[in-house]
C-alpha cells in the first residue's frame, strides 16, 4: 500500500470524498429533470495535500415524465432537447461515475465515497432520487453523509457564496461560466482542497496524540445506502 494511500485512508476515517455538482429543471428531486452531473475524484500526496485527480462530466437526458421547470431553464441556461448536448441516460452516466468512484475509493483504500459538494443536500438529494429511479442496486457513496463546502467556507474564509469563497481561496472564478456541472464541480474541488490544506498547513492535521479516536470506520458506521438492496 503507498504512504499517500494509507494517509488519505487515516484523514477522513474511511471515507473517500467525490466532489459532486449537478444542474436541474428544478428544485424536487423526486419530480424534476436531472440535467447535467460532474464529479471529481481526489488524490493525496505523501505529505498529506489534497488535489484533483480525475474529472468526469455528462449531460442527461431527462427521465420519462420528468417536470421541466422554465424559471430553472432559463437561469441554468440548458435546453434539455438540444441534440448537440449529446446527453446520456441517467443510468448510464451514474454507472460510469460510479465505476471512476470505486476505483478511486479502492486506491485510497477507503471503505465507502462521501459527497463533497456546495450546498450538498441538494446535490445529494437528486444523485439518491436518480439511484433508486434508476433502481441501482448499490451505490458507492453514503446515503445521507456529506461534506458541505458551504458550511466549510464560512468557517474557513467567511464566505457562503462558492464564487465569493473561491475568490477569498485565491481561486479565479468567472460568473460566464457557473452553472454548468463541470465548472462547477471543478472550483468546489479546488475550493475543498484549499480547505483542507489550509487547515493541514496550519497544524489543524494531524492532531496531537490521544486526540482521535482510532476505533476502525467499519466498526462503527455501518449504515448502508437507502437504495441498496
Amino acid at each position: 500500500m503507498a504512504a499517500s494511500s494509507s494517509l488519505f485512508a487515516q484523514r477522513f476515517r474511511g471515507y473517500y470524498p467525490v466532489v459532486i455538482d449537478v444542474e436541474t429543471a428544478g428544485f424536487n428531486a423526486k419530480t424534476d429533470a436531472l440535467l447535467e452531473i460532474a464529479a471529481c475524484t481526489l488524490k493525496m500526496d505523501e505529505n498529506g495535500l489534497l488535489s484533483i485527480d480525475q474529472t468526469m462530466h455528462f449531460h442527461v437526458e431527462p427521465f420519462e415524465g420528468a417536470v421541466l421547470n422554465p424559471s430553472s431553464l432559463a437561469f441554468n441556461g440548458i435546453d434539455p432537447f438540444n441534440p448537440l448536448r449529446g446527453a446520456v441516460s441517467e443510468r448510464e452516466a451514474l454507472t460510469e461515475i460510479f465505476k471512476m468512484v470505486r476505483k478511486g475509493q479502492k486506491d485510497a483504500d477507503c471503505q465507502r465515497s462521501v459527497m463533497v459538494a456546495h450546498n450538498a443536500a441538494f446535490d445529494q438529494s437528486f444523485l439518491n432520487a436518480a439511484v433508486e429511479r434508476n433502481h441501482i442496486k448499490r451505490s458507492p457513496f453514503h446515503a445521507f453523509v456529506s461534506f458541505d463546502t458551504t458550511t466549510l467556507a464560512a468557517l474557513a474564509l467567511g464566505q457562503t457564496v462558492l464564487a465569493k469563497a473561491c475568490l477569498a481561496a485565491g481561486i479565479p472564478f468567472d460568473q460566464k461560466e457557473a452553472h454548468s456541472a463541470l465548472y462547477d464541480t471543478e472550483r468546489t474541488a479546488e475550493l475543498f482542497c484549499h480547505i483542507v490544506n489550509r487547515w493541514h498547513g496550519l497544524g489543524g492535521w494531524p492532531p496531537p496524540p490521544g486526540i482521535v479516536d482510532d476505533t476502525p470506520s467499519e466498526a462503527v458506521d455501518t449504515a448502508e445506502p437507502a437504495a441498496e438492496s
